[in-house]
């Protein structure tokens, strides 16, 4: 998974190390990690909610607030990625059955008779 020997995220160690840069890291990674991930798959209702959470840690002053407002994002995102896994996987599923059902009933736009 995405956390390290000590259950831990990356991010973490940057929400826990507060400063101009760590935060300016934060907000690239949130970006390419959970932000373009959300925008790829369409769910711009999502991006908004990150992006709303992502910027009230930035904002946050008290570490334990970015930390807490840190967890809820990421709960948040693992809980759109399950979702969206389950959309995939079913729409996955779907095309095969009705790939399958094509490919067993037709024959290419030609008519055998059996004798």
């Amino acid at each position: 998974g995405w956390k390290d020997a000590n259950g831990k995220l990356a991010i973490y160690y940057l929400v826990a190390n507060w400063t101009e840069t760590a935060a300016s890291l934060f907000l690239k990674t949130m970006q390419s990690w959970m932000l373009n991930r959300l925008t790829n798959w369409g769910a711009t209702s999502w991006v908004e909610v990150i992006e709303n959470r992502v910027q009230d840690i930035l904002v946050a002053d008290d570490r334990n607030d970015r930390s807490t407002l840190c967890n809820g994002t990421y709960s948040a995102f693992a809980q759109y990625e399950q979702i969206e896994v389950t959309s995939i996987l079913e729409m996955a599923l779907w095309k095969r059955a009705i790939t399958t059902t094509n490919s067993k009933g037709s024959n290419n736009g030609t008519t055998h008779r059996q004798a």
